[in-house]
């Protein structure tokens, strides 16, 4: 009862603490900075994870390797990070560092080569502030929110070939405002807001094959298929005055005029286990947003469709969705699976660059990072500290725009419990 209070505790702080820690202007388009439900070990090795299916991780990226785990294995995993910043433009810099909860995800036997997965994931994340000046005044950005993902799911095994499945519920709330102030010192604020309320489904298999009991290789794929997203979208408008309410200037329902997009995943991972331990992965992302819809905002309360060009310029003008691909590679290696404490240390390292789904007046976003971390295992030997460190680096092209230069440090608790072994009564 003890363990399962303090799982409930964390699983409320991670609630209470959902707020994105992602941190960047380009979040303001779309629906912000997406990400790969990776977790912390994950990420030290570049964010590969299709083909992973050890059983002493949590491995949320494809839901067929739940069945992995062991029948009296019980798997808990917290991550949190902190991000360093700097961002430039036009020769300017700017340094700013955020962070917090990041993720909580929890595996557990169901049966003899069944697995299942419970915990909360960020899809997207929101948070920029910025400003500049424009004709007869000044102007300022900024945002916040994100969208989560709290999933349920279920994985089996059978002769190599492993089938498994996430069902999620999708919630969080996307905020982006614009503040303008006249020379003659008035000012109005708009804001555009972006309600989600939704589910979606993570489809994934996993084939696994052994020459002998040291060499394993893993072929996985994962589906997500494209479907409308489910909530409201709005944008007001308020006069910065004493008792001044906030008009609407449009008002939607997002069913059939935004979606997600169809979405694979295929990676390929081997394993040599000795008396060390080498495990190598490569990986390909690819969501087709580009057939994603993102529409204009009307008042469908009142003008019923008649105003087709919408609002979908007032915050995020010259935005463009384009197919994102992601490519990725990681490497983890213990010197003695069986050695001193030293021996024992995972050390990982990986990379990975992206194309970015977002093309901003016909400057395409990408993505690059380099990775590394250790797996310290505790001194009673199955619980597992993870601790990396991330450089990644995001800009556009052909104009670079703005160039930001992150360093995460990520920090993930790992807990392997045996909670389903009876002794025997003598």
């Amino acid at each position: 009862m003890k363990r399962i209070r303090l799982i409930l505790a964390a699983f409320a702080a991670v609630l209470l603490a959902s707020a994105q820690n992602q941190t960047s202007p380009y979040s303001m388009y779309g629906y912000g900075i997406l990400g790969d439900r990776a977790t912390s070990m994950q990420r030290q090795m570049g964010s590969v994870g299709y083909a992973m299916n050890s059983g002493r991780q949590i491995n949320v990226m494809n839901p067929a390797s739940y069945a992995a785990i062991d029948s009296l294995t019980f798997l808990f995993d917290l991550g949190a990070d902190i991000t360093f910043l700097r961002s430039s433009e036009n020769g300017q810099t700017e340094n700013t560092v955020g962070g917090g909860v990041d993720y909580l995800t929890m595996q557990f036997p169901i049966g003899h080569h069944m697995g299942g997965s419970f915990g909360l994931l960020p899809y997207s994340s929101v948070g920029y502030a910025f400003g500049n000046e424009i004709a007869h005044g000044t102007m300022s950005n900024q945002g916040s929110g994100g969208i989560n993902q709290l999933y349920l799911g279920w994985a089996g095994e059978l002769k190599g070939v492993s089938l498994g499945f996430n069902v999620s519920y999708d919630f969080g709330n996307l905020v982006n405002d614009v503040f303008t102030t006249s020379q003659s010192g008035a000012q109005a604020k708009y804001e555009h807001v972006m309600q989600i309320r939704d589910w979606n489904i993570n489809i994934g298999a996993q084939y696994t094959r052994r020459w002998d009991r040291f060499h394993k290789l893993v072929v996985g794929l994962t589906y997500s298929p494209k479907k409308t997203m489910l909530g409201k979208t709005w944008v007001t408008s308020q006069e910065m005055v004493q008792d001044q309410l906030p008009t609407t200037l449009g008002y939607m329902n997002m069913k059939n005029r935004y979606y997600s997009p169809n979405s694979v995943g295929a990676g390929v991972s081997y394993t040599f286990e000795k008396s060390y331990r080498l495990m190598v992965e490569a990986d390909l992302t690819w969501q087709q947003w580009s057939k994603a819809e993102y529409s204009a905002i009307y008042d469908d309360r009142t003008l019923a469709g008649q105003n087709p060009s919408g609002m979908k310029d007032i915050l995020a003008p010259g935005m463009k969705f384009y197919d994102r691909t992601r490519y990725a590679a990681g490497a983890e290696f213990t010197p003695a699976i069986r050695g001193n404490y030293w021996q024992r240390i995972n050390y990982r390292l990986g990379a990975y660059y992206a194309n970015d789904y977002l093309n901003i007046n016909g400057n395409r976003l990408k993505e690059m990072a380099v990775t590394c971390g250790f797996g310290l295992p505790t001194y009673e030997g199955k619980t597992m500290i993870n601790l990396g460190f991330e450089w990644k680096r995001r800009h556009a092209t052909p104009q670079q725009l703005v160039s930001e230069n992150y360093f995460n440090i990520t920090l993930g608790i790992n807990f392997n419990e045996v909670w389903f072994w009876q002794r025997k009564i003598r």
